[in-house]
């Protein structure tokens, strides 16, 4: 096992894996911005260091910084958090490059799966329904050419990257040349890479996922599979373990296509597999090379610490339980507290005069906050995430509404006035909503 870890990230997640190592044993390092010098995760690690400005490009994004101070320090494995440097090739190569354990899996098999449209090829192989969709598109041209091929509406996404960056849907031709500049503008800035492909755009679908952990030796574990088709502007603010509504034929076909790409490109450690469905038929999405943001409701209801076996694994050490071991029988739900104004939804900041946590039995807030600290603006709005679970959905929304009530914080707007609105919504409440629930909710 490790003796020392670097944390390249910062907030809620760089608490959470500091957390995981606290219990493990193993030593942290702390990297942080001139804006986050009084930042939680800085005073929770062994040692913390300031990397540079404010700006992520200037501090969390600078690899040859982060690679050169865990060899100056002695951590042999860097830990990547979500977002960030996570899904960044280049980066776990430079860790491999500098005998540092990148906790993610290689740097090949990150390649093939973070470029998205190789994935869909990986996919295919793996007996995998895709949607119809491109290659990488040279100009606006080609990719008007592809949509009257495939038929409007399409959605034009970045090949790399995540978190509902880099995405377009692009319903006429008329749409398209500035749909397609903005993606791979955005693209560029977020990503560092301007591809882009579309593929067929499939409206009012739910949007399955497979949290998936596999090990070196090649075993493959499904923990569960979540329902995340409560966005806004491709941003998740809800998701649930397990999805409700699915049927358990389909939810066994998932589970099946999943672990076969796992298994198809080698995969190793945490990582998941998302999935578009309609009625009885799916279509992958992508795979999150990486820990994602709503593992914490997998964990609620599977009893699995997912970050310390994705830790675990990355260090070689074989799983310590079978697919028969893991149970689903509860349920859980995570809703995403943000720093945005309730009247445009934009992100907000400000001091925390005030700050009340709900407790009580299977309630979790993972977050970074603490009383008058300050949220700037240089970085994603999400101030923590509100976990609960039960025996029973019934009783997940029970237990979210009581907790959302009892959740106080003062000096920052925030969004839990939205997410009590979803929790007492007729249509999330029956379990049948889509990714269209947004629209007809907010």
């Amino acid at each position: 096992m490790f003796g020392k870890m670097l944390i390249a990230n910062r907030g809620e997640v760089a608490v959470r894996v500091i957390r995981a190592c606290k219990e493990m044993g193993i030593e942290t390092v702390a990297v942080y911005s001139e804006a986050d010098a009084d930042a939680l995760h800085v005073v929770m690690a062994d040692e913390s260091y300031c990397i540079g400005g404010p700006l992520a490009k200037d501090s969390y994004l600078n690899m040859d910084s982060l690679v050169t101070l865990a060899k100056r320090t002695g951590a042999s494995a860097i830990h990547p958090g979500y977002g960030m440097l996570a899904e960044n090739a280049d980066f776990a190569q430079l860790c491999e490059e500098n005998d540092i354990v990148f906790v993610g899996p290689d740097s090949g098999v990150m390649r093939k799966m973070g470029q998205k449209e190789t994935a869909r090829e990986i996919a295919k192989e793996a007996g995998v329904m895709v949607t119809p969709g491109s290659e990488c598109l040279a100009d606006a041209g080609a990719a008007l050419a592809a949509a009257e091929e495939i038929g409007y509406p399409v959605i034009l996404k970045a090949r790399l990257g995540g978190g509902g960056r880099g995405i377009r849907v692009v319903r006429s031709a008329e749409e398209m040349t500035n749909a397609f500049d903005a993606v791979r503008k955005e693209a560029m800035s977020s990503f560092g890479d301007d591809g882009v492909f579309l593929e067929m755009y499939l409206e009012n679908v739910k949007h399955i996922e497979v949290q998936l952990i596999s090990d070196r030796q090649g075993n493959v574990v499904v923990l569960g599979d979540r329902d995340c088709s409560v966005q806004r502007r491709n941003q998740k603010l809800i998701e649930e373990c397990p999805a409700p509504a699915l049927p358990e034929t389909l939810r066994e076909q998932l589970y099946g296509a999943a672990k076969r790409l796992a298994e198809r490109v080698g995969y190793v450690t945490v990582g998941t597999v998302e999935f578009l469905v309609k009625d009885d038929r799916y279509w992958f999405m992508e795979m999150n090379t990486r820990l994602q943001v709503e593992h914490s409701v997998t964990e609620m209801v599977s009893g699995i610490d997912i970050v310390e076996w994705q830790i675990r694994t990355a260090a070689g050490v074989p799983l310590s339980f079978t697919q028969e071991d893991v149970g689903v029988k509860r349920h859980a739900i995570e809703c995403r507290i943000c720093a945005e104004s309730g009247a445009n939804c934009m992100p907000q900041t400000g001091k925390v005069e005030m700050l009340h946590i709900p407790g009580g039995v299977d309630v979790r807030f993972d977050s970074a906050l603490y009383q008058n600290c300050t949220v700037t603006p240089y970085y994603d709005s999400m101030l923590g995430k509100l976990v609960v679970c039960a025996d029973t959905r019934d009783g997940a929304i029970r237990k979210m509404k009581c907790a959302l009530s009892e959740f106080v914080l003062v000096g920052v707007e925030n969004n839990r006035e939205m997410h009590m609105r979803f929790m007492e919504d007729g249509e999330f409440r029956g379990g049948t909503y889509d990714t269209g629930l947004c629209r007809r909710v907010l």
